[in-house]
């Protein structure tokens, strides 16, 4: 089948008159359509290997509640697929199965993922620009590092600011630059998840704000620092779920995409 161009010029030359040029522009449209929505069954799992091609990322692995195994087939047939593959919220105990399984494989004990490069190509980001992924508190740099890990495998160079909560607001201010640099920034927060709206005042970059389950009793497992970023004073904040470091970093990488992109 020959492709758009050829059609077209053929169409300028006058070999090809207008219905038949439609003809194959319609059966180019419909080849185009069903590689883009390719599936892999696995019995258990449906593949949709064909992501990456219509949302410019590919598929990921949620590997809560999975099985090692089950997570190991997914993976090596997404390897088929794609240059890169990522899989969240994974034991440690999954993890060491899935490694001895896969070659290649890095854990982030911290973040829960499980990542593979097919080579240093696949890994590449924009080293001139960055998305800043900055957090609270110690005890919410598992979410922060979801966040990073995310955008790094997105393509994405990422300046982790981390412990900087209100706090000690000192420590912001001394970072304050870098993460003004950035396309768009992501901030974890628990307890009373004020850092995001401390920082939505003193950016002028789109803020995306994770709530993270980290607080005492009245912190409802996060819900108190959801409640506080959802009811932020600051313009240009928007708020993902409860510990979605991955929901932030996708969003944050998208943004970053779209501005590199225009620019």
């Amino acid at each position: 089948m020959i492709n758009l161009e050829a059609i077209l010029k053929l169409v300028r030359t006058g070999d090809l008159d207008i219905s038949e040029a439609q003809k194959h522009i319609d059966e180019l449209m419909n080849k185009n359509n069903e590689q883009s929505f390719r599936i892999e069954d696995l019995g258990f799992a449906q593949l949709d290997i064909d992501r990456e091609r219509r949302t410019g990322f590919p598929e990921v692995i949620y590997g809560e509640s999975k099985t090692a195994e089950q997570i190991i087939s997914i993976y090596q047939k997404l390897m088929e697929h794609s240059q890169k593959v990522l899989a969240t919220r994974v034991s440690q105990e999954k993890a060491a199965l899935i490694q001895q399984q896969i070659a290649g494989v890095t854990y982030n004990e911290a973040a829960r993922t499980l990542v593979w490069y097919q080579n240093e190509e696949a890994r590449s980001s924009n080293s001139n620009t960055y998305i800043a992924v900055v957090c609270a508190g110690t005890s919410d740099l598992p979410v922060a590092e979801e966040a990073a890990i995310t955008a790094e495998y997105m393509g994405c160079r990422v300046e982790r600011v981390y412990d900087v909560g209100v706090a000690g607001i000192h420590r912001l201010f001394r970072r304050l630059e870098l993460i003004r640099g950035a396309t768009a920034i992501v901030v974890a927060a628990g307890m009373e998840g004020a850092l995001t709206s401390v920082l939505g005042g003193l950016v002028d970059k789109p803020v995306i704000a994770v709530p993270t389950s980290v607080g005492y009793g009245a912190s409802f497992h996060g819900v108190a620092a959801l409640l506080a970023m959802l009811n932020s004073c600051a313009p240009g904040v928007s708020v993902v779920n409860i510990d979605n470091g991955f929901g932030a970093g996708y969003n944050a990488a998208l943004i970053h995409k779209t501005m590199v992109e225009r620019d």
